[in-house]
């Protein structure tokens, strides 16, 4: 197990505890499935309490530190080099429709660069975690274990995740169709997970070889960014000529539209995008 820093400690913690909450509720979620109470407010509720949850727990280790959130607006800290950015549940449409597929997502961005990440699923119980120079790795209950990307080099053979842009996010649809039509033609196969922050770090993983979405926010990604990166992968912005040997990830977050990949796979998956 790799000695973790003080503030990964921190934000470990932060997501363990508010992960005990959220999967309590989810339970609660399942069983509204089944009646004609709408679940939307209490899924709702559930993630102001995450919300809630982890900014008390970090505030309280780092109170001069800053946030970006979801739910709220951001708040400026005494310390303005460092800010938290946190997704209290990413991956809310399956919560909501009781698929246990969803994470809590913490990253801690230093002088306008993102240089740690935690993600949790807390009920597959899978905690993902990174820090600039010090790899990615995965927790669970059988211990941790160090993330590397996939080897694999043969485009024919590669499974890609994708994320499809909400209705009101003025996507160009046209565009999005054809990046998945050149996908599901000439790779193994396209999936659509609903979390992007865990899509990202099944690309770390090696479980996928790609996941690319348009129109992310920052909370979305910014945790997972730095996994992958750590794990060996490429972060590079969608429908931008890029170069992996040039790190381009602050343009992907910037700008929302990424694209996670082994570096082996790159150039093919990217021409595919760039449409």
């Amino acid at each position: 197990m790799p000695v973790l820093s003080p503030n990964l400690n921190v934000m470990i913690a932060a997501a363990k505890k508010a992960g005990r909450g959220m999967a309590r509720d989810f339970g609660e979620v399942e069983k509204l499935q089944v009646s004609k109470k709408g679940t939307a407010d209490f899924v709702s509720s559930a993630d102001m309490q995450a919300e809630k949850t982890l900014v008390r727990e970090l505030s309280k280790a780092r109170p001069t530190y800053g946030f970006l959130t979801e739910e709220s607006t951001e708040v400026v800290g005494e310390d303005t080099e460092r800010r938290w950015i946190i997704d209290p549940l990413d991956g809310t449409k399956n919560f909501l429709h009781g698929i246990p597929h969803f994470g809590i997502s913490i990253a801690l961005e230093e002088k306008g660069e993102i240089t740690t990440g935690v993600v949790y699923n807390p009920i597959s119980d899978e905690l993902f975690y990174a820090e600039k120079g010090f790899g990615a790795y995965l927790a669970t209950a059988r211990g941790d274990s160090r993330l590397r990307v996939s080897g694999r080099s043969k485009i024919n053979e590669a499974l890609i995740a994708c994320g499809s842009p909400y209705c009101d996010c003025g996507a160009d649809y046209d565009k999005y169709l054809l990046q998945v039509k050149n996908v599901i033609t000439k790779t193994s196969g396209l999936r659509d997970f609903g979390a992007g922050a865990l899509d990202l770090c099944f690309v770390a993983a090696g479980r996928i070889e790609a996941f690319w979405e348009l129109g992310l926010k920052a909370w979305d990604m910014a945790a997972g960014i730095i996994i992958v990166k750590e794990a060996g992968g490429a972060v590079c912005q969608v429908g931008v000529e890029s170069d992996i040997r040039v790190d381009n990830s602050k343009a992907a977050f910037t700008s929302g539209n990424i694209l996670a990949c082994n570096r082996n796979l790159h150039k093919e998956i990217m021409q595919m995008l760039n449409v």
